[in-house]
């Protein structure tokens, strides 16, 4: 670990501004769901899935949305990733994760209550279709690939840069057909209807 320095002290203007910025991010990320995640605990699970494959998932995103990037910003480790910062680059990461924290904001205001950070399902539990969900149906998961694609720009590190894309990555292709087979077992027809008017995290796209 000698001579190692953390990113927000390196002396490099937009390396340490990126650092800076993705710090500022989860910290806001952080406050946008406080609310939302106050409220979803007052209303009683009644049907979860946290399967094997889910808590494995769950680790594999937190690490690389969280963990792995959280220890290069504040030991610098491995400095031997890091590459050149750039005032473009950064811009960009910038850009990306606003529209993620956004999105994030947006998506919790139309699900309230029924939010969860795993695979559950509430007591009284509806299909909301209205607002952002008009048109997606997992758009709490393109704000997570908006804020793991921002990540590689603000981070002049190629671990701590890319570890986002692979651990949000894991979490998205092992849950989502899970949990669309829940939400389908739950709603039936109705649910089946409403993915065949709707894409999955890209409007006309995916």
């Amino acid at each position: 670990m000698d001579g190692l320095r953390s990113p927000l002290f390196s002396g490099d203007l937009w390396t340490m501004a990126g650092a800076v910025l993705w710090c500022a991010g989860i910290v806001s990320w952080a406050a946008l769901r406080w609310i939302p995640n106050r409220r979803s605990r007052r209303v009683r699970i009644t049907t979860t899935s946290r399967t094997p494959s889910e808590r494995f998932s769950m680790i594999m995103s937190s690490a690389g949305l969280g963990i792995v990037p959280a220890v290069w910003v504040f030991s610098g480790w491995p400095s031997a990733l890091d590459h050149a910062a750039h005032p473009l680059l950064v811009a960009v990461g910038l850009a990306l994760f606003a529209v993620s924290l956004r999105l994030f904001r947006v998506t919790h205001k139309a699900l309230g209550a029924m939010w969860s950070h795993s695979l559950d399902l509430r007591e009284n539990h509806r299909l909301v279709t209205a607002g952002i969900y008009a048109r997606l149906r997992h758009p709490m998961y393109t704000a997570f690939w908006l804020w793991a694609l921002a990540q590689p720009f603000l981070l002049a590190n190629w671990m701590a840069g890319f570890a986002g894309i692979v651990g949000f990555g894991t979490l998205y292709f092992l849950r989502v057909g899970q949990e669309e087979r829940m939400m389908e077992e739950r709603f039936g027809q109705e649910y089946r209807d409403y993915c065949a008017r709707t894409r999955r995290i890209l409007p006309g796209i995916h």
